[in-house]
């Protein structure tokens, strides 16, 4: 699959723009989170799927800091990915994400951004996670999901009871959490070089620190 190449959507005058402004203003956009959360909460009403996004930006930033990536577009990417699901939650040709994409193309989003929200869901979009974050949305994408849904069993309902240990076992009982795809994590995590484990403490220990944000600090 082909994409345009975002920077040709815009045009600046010469007399008003000078060719360093204009990259920076476009670089500005491609990775504006604060636009993305307002995308975010302007299209989803839902307390959950909200959550959902924000850890899987969480994520994403603690592992852009580890492979020393740009810590904000993972991140913007992150609580992108399904902005538009709540609208369009027949996840096909038709709908998500592929509805979402096209607005965010259209709105001038880059092709970095925009790839990778269709390689989240690569059976639906044909698009193959190549890029490291595009691996690794896909890496973090339910396991945030399988965290909290831990978390939320446990008595206290905070997520700093939670270790990984309390993770892998729920892991292993296919009836928790069953729509949470454990062999597509696996997989994910092995093509990013990273040991089962040390992915899940990862992004347990970045949701932890961000659980009341997350609404994972307990009752």
């Amino acid at each position: 699959m082909r994409y345009k190449c975002f920077a040709g959507l815009y045009k600046f005058p010469a007399k008003t723009w000078n060719m360093q402004h204009a990259t920076e203003s476009v670089i500005k956009h491609m990775y504006d989170y604060d636009h993305a959360w307002r995308l975010v909460t302007e299209h989803t009403k839902s307390e959950s799927l909200r959550n959902h996004m924000k850890s899987v930006g969480i994520a994403m930033r603690a592992y852009a800091t580890h492979f020393g990536a740009d810590a904000d577009q993972w991140a913007t990417v992150g609580i992108l990915h399904d902005w538009d699901y709540e609208e369009n939650p027949d996840v096909s040709v038709e709908g998500h994400p592929l509805v979402g994409v096209k607005q965010l193309q259209a709105e001038g989003w880059s092709e970095a951004v925009t790839r990778a929200i269709l390689a989240h869901a690569e059976e639906i979009t044909g698009v193959v996670p190549e890029s490291l974050m595009e691996k690794t949305l896909v890496a973090v994408d339910e396991l945030t999901g399988l965290i909290t849904a831990v978390t939320l069993v446990r008595p206290s309902k905070n997520i700093q009871d939670v270790t990984v240990s309390s993770v892998k076992k729920k892991w292993k009982d296919k009836a928790f959490a069953a729509g949470v795809n454990r062999t597509e994590i696996a997989h994910a995590t092995e093509r990013l070089g990273v040991p089962l484990d040390e992915h899940i403490g990862r992004v347990l220990a970045a949701m932890q620190d961000e659980a009341e944000t997350l609404g994972l600090s307990g009752i």
